[in-house]
């Protein structure tokens, strides 16, 4: 579904107003750590994690869509990121669900749930 790639996409340019394009206004993000509500919150989690990993490239791998309809999609995947922490090349991956909803008629994320994968 095209809708990931944009949200991906959107993902790496840094740029939390391209991501909040596409974000439902009741989005919730559960992150390995925390929990973000708002769209404040989770602006401040992204450009926190773009601070930290500089350069970052973020990927959606084995993409697997669990349910489709005319107003919500459903779909897991592994995720992949690479970038740099003060100076030094690092990447890392972990699991994910996105769950897409139709308003009008354009798809909007309402909620990710990420959880690291052990390295």
């Amino acid at each position: 579904m095209e809708i990931l790639n944009e949200y991906i996409k959107a993902t790496n340019t840094h740029n939390f107003d391209e991501v909040k394009k596409l974000l439902h206004p009741n989005a919730v993000y559960f992150f390995s750590n925390k929990t973000c509500t708002t769209h404040e919150a989770i602006r401040d989690y992204f450009e926190n994690a773009w601070e930290v990993v500089k350069d970052e490239n973020y990927e959606a791998q084995d993409v697997q869509w669990l349910f489709i309809s005319k107003t919500s999609l459903t779909c897991t995947y592994t995720y992949f990121y690479e970038g740099y922490v003060n100076g030094e090349y690092t990447s890392g991956r972990g699991r994910a669900t996105n769950v897409f909803v139709k308003e009008v008629d354009d798809w909007l994320l309402i909620h990710e749930h990420l959880s690291a994968l052990p390295r």
